[in-house]
């Protein structure tokens, strides 16, 4: 797949994440949803391995990725995942907004990325005043809006460090490759977290919560990561994550249309 057509993936698919997160804890729990969807998303990994004749590598630069962004995908879905509890899906999705000021940063200290030349400061500025318009509602949610708030913002944090931690390694894996080897680090500690701080099996999952998590699952854990890991090989990291600057347009309209 072309760079672009990729870079229109992962936006779609982004855009429509915030909303699935919140719909699949409804009545599951965060923990549990956000567990079960990576149990799901890497067994389907796996047998899209399998059936593309493929193999996951284990050399040394090869592991290097999949813990750089295996523990990226555990410490900002868990992060993501608990800030649900507290505010609305599209406010999630303009807080993330934010990557690619920290992505900037970061990728020209580790980098080396010209990722703060005059015309991106102008362009991060813009956009920090357009998240800071949007962003005055949320003063409307009460105080525990300030711990969603708190727990997007180190989303956003471990999300753009693991990028630019994977980006440095410069493995050249097949994006599947650093998908599922990625999950496969996550998916242990998603279980662990899961069994120390909750262990519970819902007893009634509505099934809006379980098409949300199948949903993540397939298109949000698998596809989606294929997707933004393949850009990421291609492109800078600074220009990736610009992704998070498109997609809370459609996350508004999609939480506002489908969930008030």
């Amino acid at each position: 797949m072309s760079a672009p057509a990729a870079f229109i993936g992962v936006v779609l698919i982004w855009a429509t994440t915030p909303l699935a997160i919140k719909w699949s804890s409804e009545s599951a729990g965060f923990l549990f949803g956000v567990t079960s969807r990576m149990v799901l998303g890497v067994f389907i990994c796996l047998a899209l391995v399998a059936l593309m004749s493929r193999r996951v590598r284990w050399h040394r630069k090869a592991l290097h990725t999949y813990l750089a962004a295996g523990l990226g995908i555990w410490g900002a879905m868990s992060c993501v995942y608990w800030a649900s509890q507290f505010i609305p899906s599209g406010l999630i999705s303009v807080l993330f907004g934010l990557t690619p000021i920290v992505t900037a940063l970061l990728a020209a200290l580790w980098l080396g990325e010209r990722a703060l030349t005059p015309g991106r400061l102008l362009g991060i500025a813009l956009g920090i005043g357009g998240l800071a318009l949007i962003f005055g509602q949320s003063l409307a949610l009460g105080g525990s809006a300030l711990l969603g708030v708190g727990g997007v913002c180190a989303s956003v944090l471990i999300h753009a460090a693991s990028a630019v931690w994977v980006k440095r390694i410069r493995a050249r894996l097949h994006p599947l490759e650093t998908t599922t080897g990625a999950l496969l680090i996550a998916v242990p500690l998603f279980l662990l977290s899961w069994a120390l701080l909750d262990a519970e099996i819902p007893s009634g999952i509505t099934p809006r919560s379980a098409w949300s998590i199948l949903y993540l699952a397939c298109f949000g854990s698998a596809l989606g990561f294929i997707l933004y890991y393949d850009v990421l090989h291609r492109v800078e990291a600074s220009r990736v994550a610009l992704i998070t600057l498109i997609t809370p347009v459609l996350a508004l309209f999609l939480g506002q249309i489908a969930n008030d």
